[in-house]
């Protein structure tokens, strides 16, 4: 697990002893071959040459042992050129070799909620999907145990950004239902003692506190977002001007 794209773990043995009984002196030269292949895979950082190379390699190599990797690379390099379909479809192949990548869960259970239009048809059993894959996450997250060579600091601040960002998938599915009691629970814990809340995470929340007329929470909410340089910015500190009138009018 890491703090941004999926870590690709490097390339074990598996598979080398089974090429060697069958090949003889062959079976090394396949998994030389199939080493290279893989870390050309890894080290390309170009979207679409980089699914050339994954498409390549799942050919060649059915049931590989880094296929897991594989598919989480495609995953990503789909998503970087915001080609969701496939980018979901690499996703789902991952974790149905590896049911608890953490990594894969998040990502894919944030990123629904993001670009998931109410028209699609699908759009309810996506928001369901994203749900499911986000409290799975942190139900792993709770059972964890720390890897062997990493620091305890370093573990509970992976699992803390990653923690993070599952809590803001829930709270923006939840948004995207009208379910703003909920919405705010979990994007309360998306931002608290976050030392870098998104600012989206942050309106939303404004946006659940002002639907729940819990004004100065909003206007908190908002300021927050205001905070933070970029493109809510200014909506972000109307925003909070308009809730804390809102909320010495309430008083």
């Amino acid at each position: 697990m890491s703090g941004g794209i999926p870590n690709q773990s490097m390339v074990g043995a598996g598979g080398a002893m089974t090429d060697q009984l069958q090949y003889g002196t062959l079976g090394h030269e396949l998994q030389r071959e199939q080493d290279a292949a893989y870390k050309a895979f890894v080290k390309e950082p170009e979207p679409v040459r980089k699914i050339q190379l994954g498409d390549a390699f799942l050919k060649k190599y059915p049931k590989s042992p880094v296929e897991e990797q594989i598919d989480v690379g495609m995953m990503n390099a789909y998503r970087d050129s915001r080609d969701w379909k496939d980018s979901f479809r690499f996703a789902d192949s991952a974790l149905a070799l590896e049911p608890d990548d953490v990594d894969v869960l998040t990502i894919v259970g944030w990123t629904i909620p993001h670009v998931s239009n109410p028209s699609d048809p699908d759009h309810e059993q996506q928001l369901t999907k994203a749900e499911t894959y986000s409290k799975h996450a942190l139900d792993v997250m709770a059972k964890m145990p720390k890897p062997h060579g990493v620091s305890d600091a370093d573990f509970e601040a992976a699992k803390a950004k990653r923690s993070f960002q599952a809590h803001s998938a829930l709270g923006l599915v939840y948004f995207r239902r009208n379910d703003y009691e909920n919405s705010a629970m979990e994007l309360a814990l998306a931002t608290k003692n976050n030392p870098a809340p998104d600012p989206t995470d942050l309106f939303i929340l404004g946006a659940d506190y002002q639907n729940l007329k819990r004004y100065g929470e909003a206007a908190d909410a908002y300021g927050g977002c205001a905070a933070i340089a970029g493109a809510l910015q200014d909506r972000c500190k109307q925003s909070a001007a308009a809730t804390k009138a809102a909320a010495t009018a309430s008083q």
